[in-house]
């Protein structure tokens, strides 16, 4: 089934008691894609690929051929990035502080992650998209994790199991909540994501709810010299290990030399933007 387009999207959103007074139209260079505002501020999306280095062969070169070096491989999916547009300049932001009480703190979150979903589900982008949960939110909400953002979703028209949720490195470091959260939002249709605080906590991972991918630190993996175990231990368990924040070309290098195969980070925006 082909998802609603943007417009349809935005359209549903002004029958939502909350969402219909945040999400409009963009204008401008913006124009066909959803915006939110929230108190005073304008947020765009942005999408930072997950690749499949595996596909094609395997081994690449990032500086073999710029000229094709748009594509690393196959996309896994996409980690949601939220802009701000500040005066017509636009730049990656953190709409979350300390400062934010917690029914705030919620309220942003819910806000932030629905204008995401619509601008990629609503575009037909195809892969996963990977949306980031605050630590905070996740002690904020007491129980059932994810069924109000699936009663959304599903009521717009959209899959749950087209969207990861991602947990913070805070959240996996506590085995009891780590698990009771992914069966949350597994139980709603979500697939979950668990940022490991360290390699070492992957030796934790067999004994929390199945989580549908892992995600480590690409720099602190190499520093370590773990990506090798994290590589065979995520293998053994059969659950997708993704290393992220990969900074350079030699980060990548290294990386493949371990039969790495998900990868994200700075460098590919690098590359493309290059070609």
């Amino acid at each position: 089934m082909i998802a609603p387009t943007i417009p349809e999207l935005v359209a549903r959103s002004a029958s939502h008691p909350f969402l219909g007074e945040h999400l409009a139209m963009g204008t401008g260079a913006h124009h066909a894609e959803a915006i939110a505002s929230r108190r005073g501020v304008e947020m765009l999306s942005a999408y930072e690929p997950i690749y499949d280095i595996s596909v094609h062969g395997g081994v690449q070169s990032l500086t073999a051929d710029l000229t094709s070096a748009a594509r690393f491989g196959d996309e896994l999916g996409f980690q949601a990035v939220t802009l701000r547009d500040e005066g017509g300049k636009i730049a990656p932001f953190d709409p979350f502080s300390d400062t934010l009480d917690d029914p705030e703190l919620v309220a942003l979150d819910r806000c932030v992650r629905a204008l995401h979903t619509i601008n990629f589900l609503g575009s037909q982008q195809h892969g996963l998209l990977f949306l980031r949960v605050h630590e905070r939110l996740l002690k904020s909400v007491k129980y059932d994790h994810g069924r109000h953002f699936s009663n959304v979703l599903v009521s717009f028209g959209l899959n749950p199991g087209r969207v990861v949720i991602e947990l913070p490195a805070a959240a996996v470091a506590h085995r009891t909540f780590v698990g009771y959260l992914t069966k949350s939002y597994q139980r709603y249709g979500f697939k979950v994501a668990g940022n490991l605080p360290n390699a070492g906590q992957i030796l934790s991972v067999s004994d929390m709810a199945r989580l549908d991918f892992v995600k480590m630190d690409a720099s602190s993996a190499l520093r370590d010299s773990m990506v090798k175990p994290l590589v065979s231990y995520a293998a053994r368990l059969r659950i997708p290990l993704i290393f992220n924040r990969v900074m350079d070309l030699a980060q990548f290098e290294l990386l493949q030399q371990y039969d790495v195969r998900f990868v994200q980070g700075p460098v590919f925006a690098t590359q493309n933007s290059a070609a």
